[in-house]
């Protein structure tokens, strides 16, 4: 049974129109009559609260038809568990999922979650996974701005594409990713850049400083140093990303590679020729060797025929 305060929070939730606090409260009851035995009828109520959130997600996820061109919806199925990085990175996205669970919480005490989210690191470390994991944990859509068709060579009109970003963003709670971020976040010092240049970064940090929206703002960059200093100090956060250590190499083989996985495996060959790949490269070899080996009715990947993987991606980095 609710107890008197999840009452009056599923209350204030709905008249409040937040639905995010309302969901969150709904499976608080759920975990309470699941602790007191009644499975059945919590079970029923995290159904009704998931479908609730699928099918907002899917009304939420309608890009407006000005912004067709700009903002690229997508579907996100990648659990936490396919995040291979080190635990301190690990503990502080999950920090992310967890204040915005409980955003109703910081925001009773004047408080706001992390909304502003920085990712800094070479390609291939798990950037982009990363902001589609927190979209599929959050269970919010996820968008991702198209740089590239947002910068243009008319004064004055990329920001005015940016200012309609950002009214989607206030206006839609969802994911949204700045990827390449170095386009529109260059230092306003650099010799190469110009005025239109230094217009729209000057835009950006006005846009993001004054969004009070609930969505998350994620800018992924692989070049912080072009990154102007003024940026740091807008986000709420920002996680540092590297490529993936002796460890981290030999739980993403393994996840990856599953049933194809031998127990004859020679780690000490795979771990130091895989030496310096990123987190992508390496879930690359793997597929490429699982491909080779179906098709050559092999039950696992061996030893060699990673290493001859490994190789080849080598060899494609010397011949860059």
């Amino acid at each position: 049974m609710a107890t008197a305060e999840q009452i009056k929070a599923l209350i204030r939730s709905h008249f409040g129109e937040d639905q995010e606090m309302f969901f969150t409260v709904a499976l608080q009851v759920a975990a309470q009559e699941a602790q007191q035995g009644h499975g059945a009828l919590a079970h029923d109520i995290r159904d009704i609260v998931e479908n609730a959130r699928r099918e907002n997600r899917t009304k939420l996820s309608r890009v407006p038809n000005d912004l067709l061109d700009l903002l690229l919806p997508e579907d996100t199925y990648v659990p936490k568990s396919a995040l291979v990085v080190p635990s301190a990175l690990l503990n502080r996205i999950e920090r992310i999922i967890h204040e915005f669970r409980q955003q109703h919480i910081l925001k009773s005490y004047g408080l706001f979650h992390r909304r502003k989210i920085m990712l800094i690191g070479p390609p291939g470390t798990g950037k982009t996974m990363t902001s589609r994991i927190l979209a599929h944990e959050l269970r919010l859509p996820f968008y991702s701005v198209q740089v590239d068709k947002l910068v243009t060579k008319f004064m004055g009109e990329t920001s005015a594409k940016l200012r309609l970003i950002f009214e989607q963003i206030q206006k839609n709670q969802g994911v949204y990713l700045f990827d390449e971020f170095d386009a529109i976040g260059g230092a306003r010092t650099l010799d190469n850049d110009v005025g239109e240049m230094r217009r729209v970064l000057n835009s950006f940090l006005q846009f993001i400083e004054h969004n009070t929206s609930d969505s998350l703002i994620i800018a992924a960059s692989n070049s912080p140093r072009l990154l102007d200093a003024a940026l740091f100090r807008r986000f709420d956060d920002v996680l540092h990303y590297t490529e993936p250590e002796v460890e981290d190499r030999r739980k993403l083989i393994r996840n990856i590679l599953g049933e194809f996985y031998s127990n004859n495996f020679i780690w000490k060959k795979v771990l130091k020729e895989s030496k310096g790949l990123s987190h992508a490269e390496i879930a690359q070899v793997c597929r490429d060797a699982i491909k080779k080996a179906i098709l050559n009715n092999m039950k696992t990947v061996s030893t060699e025929l990673l290493l001859q993987m490994i190789g080849e991606r080598r060899a494609t980095h010397k011949r860059l």
